[in-house]
């Protein structure tokens, strides 16, 4: 893992909060009369405001993509093997925003923040969040910084469904659509993966409709179960099997229901620790913006239709052990982006690691990733 003081590191960072006053005006018909992004910025703006890229998360992240709080911490941002001097989003040379998604649990306003009309947490009150309405939000925080038009939007799974909708709403605002390891929409297999972790949420006795927050407790097995379900969904068999394997803890069964298999207790630690970090509704709001997200929707399912208007230059990653968001359905996205000879590159990157994949450093991903931005033009002009 890289060092705090290694020079490809952007060293210690602290998060930047906005507080917006204009109304936000919802897909879902609702209003958000004001709210909050917070967000971290890693290099420097330069003098046109030319070199700016903004990275959009998948479903569990947040703003915190590269760096540390301080020289204490074990862990850096989430993708920190992206994002530094010297890799493939060179902070030498862009200036990066990273922002916590509206409706997130990390300081944006969220379901675990203030509901400024009942000062309580908004709790399930909070409304339903779309992909578009993230986009919107991360448009006005642009216009907060000073930048009208982006070098490059970024971003892997959840966070490519964004970048894509960013090329087909605000197609003037980005010269550069990055999207990894993402589907233009859902199968009917992944919205029930979603909902099968929903519903392990939702029947959980201490989710108390959501209004956990007043009753001092937290869903915790709901949750915990939710995210061992997505966990196997972003991992390879192969991976899983190359880590684990069928071992025993104790080298033999022991003919019960306690932990016996060592994936039994990877699962297991993994959720537990989810609980400790994430917000139980907003993981409900995650995924609901997941399974509604669907451009060719609008255009009679016709995504070449979608992509007519699109300017931005696309650069487009699968990896091949990917079967969350599997290398056909990014095919899917370069097809419509050909069929409107947009310029389009594509690489599908032979991994054994899974969905996960694009979260990790590997070589032939890496390599991909620098030699295309290396090759987006910045002017100081």
């Amino acid at each position: 893992m890289p060092d705090i003081l290694s020079p490809d590191c952007v060293g210690l960072v602290t998060p930047q909060s906005h507080k917006f006053t204009t109304p936000l005006a919802l897909n879902c018909g609702r209003t958000l009369p004001s709210y909050e992004l917070i967000y971290e910025t890693y290099g420097t703006l330069n003098k046109n405001h030319s070199n700016a890229v903004l990275i959009c998360h998948a479903l569990s992240s947040d703003h915190h993509a590269a760096g540390y709080y301080s020289m204490q911490d074990k862990k850096p941002g989430w993708w920190e093997s992206c994002i530094g001097p010297g890799k493939p989003i060179d902070t030498n040379r862009f200036f990066v925003v990273s922002p916590n998604n509206l409706g997130g649990c990390k300081g944006s306003s969220g379901p675990n923040t203030l509901n400024p009309d009942t000062n309580k947490p908004y709790g399930p009150d909070f409304p339903i969040i779309t992909v578009r309405d993230w986009v919107k939000s991360q448009a006005r925080l642009g216009d907060v910084l000073g930048i009208s038009q982006w070098a490059a939007v970024v971003g892997g799974s959840l966070g490519g469904m964004q970048a894509l909708q960013w090329a087909i709403d605000y197609p003037k605002h980005l010269r550069h659509c990055v999207v990894i390891a993402a589907a233009s929409k859902l199968t009917a297999q992944n919205i029930a993966f979603n909902e099968v972790a929903r519903q392990a949420i939702l029947s959980d006795p201490d989710f108390h409709a959501g209004h956990y927050y007043q009753h001092n407790t937290l869903p915790r097995r709901g949750l915990m179960l939710a995210r061992m379900l997505g966990h196997i969904t972003y991992l390879s068999e192969f991976a899983m099997r190359k880590k684990f394997g069928r071992e025993l803890r104790e080298g033999k069964i022991n003919f019960g229901f306690d932990v016996e298999f060592q994936v039994e207790s990877y699962l297991r630690y993994q959720g537990s620790s989810f609980v400790d970090r994430f917000d139980a509704n907003t993981y409900l709001l995650m995924t609901k913006a997941l399974d509604y997200f669907d451009p060719a929707s609008e255009y009679k399912n016709n995504l070449s239709a979608a992509f007519a208007k699109l300017q931005a230059k696309f650069l487009v990653i699968s990896f091949t052990s990917d079967w969350r968001f599997s290398p056909a359905r990014s095919r899917e996205i370069v097809k419509a982006l050909l069929d409107n000879k947009k310029e389009v590159s594509y690489a599908e990157i032979k991994a054994h690691e899974g969905h996960d994949a694009f979260l990790m450093p590997i070589p032939r991903f890496i390599q991909t990733f620098q030699a295309y931005m290396q090759h987006i033009e910045i002017s100081n002009k």
